[in-house]
């Protein structure tokens, strides 16, 4: 099965269906790469290990519908993402305004307009060892992000048409 690695060098690699070799850029957390059982909520790390899409969220107003084999919709105004350890929907989808503390998935800038959700600390999450980690667009100088992995959009549209929730996603392992 091809596999999706990704270097702390900041470089990313996978095979499409037609074995095609895809290696580009992409950014990652401005804390490093760090153990899965280091990670901790804020601290900026991306997490090593191994994991999966679980699923694709795009920005309707603003691009098309990406091609994929995993389950798919549309980032709603409400949509948001909970990041307090101390609330029941920790590392979860919300539905904004939410009382806890929350990421608003309906972003000004374009870095939400394309999201692969990535299946760190999901299955149950634990407090407080990182949530949100997404795969989304790079900002144009491909700055650190915090703790996600971020490509350009040609790149993430590539990834996203060969990936299913089988794919692993091998983070520097």
């Amino acid at each position: 099965m091809p596999a999706i690695t990704i270097s702390s060098n900041g470089v990313i690699r996978w095979h499409d269906q037609k074995e095609q070799h895809h290696q580009c850029r992409c950014a990652l957390g401005s804390g490093g790469m760090c153990a899965v059982d280091a990670k901790a909520e804020g601290d900026g790390a991306t997490p090593m290990g191994e994991y999966h899409l679980r699923r694709l969220l795009y920005r309707a107003d603003r691009v098309e519908k990406p091609v994929s084999a995993l389950p798919c919709r549309a980032i709603r105004d409400d949509d948001g993402w909970c990041d307090d350890p101390q609330d029941a929907a920790y590392n979860r989808p919300v539905v904004l305004p939410y009382a806890a503390s929350c990421e608003r998935l309906m972003r000004e800038d374009h870095v939400y307009d394309l999201v692969g959700i990535v299946s760190h600390n999901d299955s149950p999450p634990v407090p407080g060892l990182g949530s949100a980690i997404f795969i989304h667009l790079a900002r144009s100088d491909y700055s650190p992000t915090r703790g996600c992995i971020a490509l350009a959009e040609t790149d993430l549209r590539s990834l996203f048409a060969m990936a299913t929730a089988q794919t692993p996603i091998r983070i520097d392992c």
